[in-house]
């Protein structure tokens, strides 16, 4: 059903027009008034992810305005702005393919076709009324010298922060790598606390994208297919709220088995 739902998404957006909001089993339990981000973490380069989180802006937005936040260099908000403003979809697509070091240059999995069907989705809902905005969340942060803390994983913190503070009647939607979703220390890593794990635990609720097989699109030693392994429950689809991973989230997004996407230059 999931995959049938997406499919729908997908096309609309190939349209060019707001897809009506397919329903997610469970998501209506995230909209809770004390919940203020909600984090989706995910494997970069699948073609089910993007399309889902799409549906969960889609039924964020009948709760209300949404600021949707996207792992993207903050260096290119000023090309997400004129993506967003631009006239006609292919001015937006130019607009992204504008700034030369970003994921659509240089992919790993935030380049795809599927992302960029997000972000024309995100778009048309901005273009048909919807009270939605699309920001940068991927600071310019370098290691600081001497210290084991990432302080990237603050900074990113303090990003949606104050992604919140401008729009504070707005819920800020995170679509993010799974690691910086997690709400745990990483106790012997360079990483340390997480970005998502520096907001305040009860306004947020992180969902892990579960892994339930199939491939996506990565670059390690080559680019191409990745297999994804199979640890969580393959029957489970949608949103699932119960701890996982000893806290580190608060539920799975299930999906099923998903697909590659594979680079696209817009």
């Amino acid at each position: 059903m999931i995959a049938a739902l997406l499919a729908a998404s997908l096309h609309a957006a190939a349209l060019d027009a707001p897809a009506k909001c397919s329903p997610i089993p469970g998501a209506e339990d995230l909209w809770r008034d004390d919940v203020r981000y909600v984090f989706v973490g995910e494997t970069h380069g699948t073609t089910e992810a993007p399309a889902a989180f799409g549906e969960l802006v889609c039924a964020a937005l009948e709760q209300g305005p949404v600021t949707v936040s996207v792992e993207y260099p903050v260096q290119m908000q000023p090309m997400l702005d004129a993506f967003m403003a631009a006239d006609s979809d292919t001015a937006a697509r130019a607009a992204l393919a504008a700034y030369k070091y970003g994921p659509f240059v240089h992919h790993d999995g935030r380049g795809s076709s599927a992302m960029l069907d997000l972000l024309l989705r995100i778009r048309a809902m901005a273009k048909a009324g919807e009270d939605v905005t699309l920001v940068a969340s991927v600071p310019d942060s370098p290691r600081a010298e001497g210290f084991s803390q990432s302080y990237s994983e603050m900074d990113r913190a303090v990003l949606w922060g104050r992604q919140a503070m401008a729009r504070p009647q707005a819920r800020v939607m995170v679509l993010v790598g799974r690691v910086h979703a997690e709400k745990m220390r990483r106790v012997g890593s360079p990483l340390g606390l997480p970005a998502a794990a520096h907001i305040r635990p009860e306004e947020t609720v992180s969902l892990s994208v579960a892994y339930q097989g199939g491939e996506a699109w990565t670059c390690r030693d080559e680019c191409g297919a990745t297999p994804i392994l199979v640890t969580d429950a393959g029957e489970a689809r949608g949103v699932v709220l119960a701890s996982q991973q000893d806290g580190k989230f608060d539920g799975l997004f299930a999906l099923g088995p998903v697909t590659a996407s594979a680079p696209i230059r817009p």
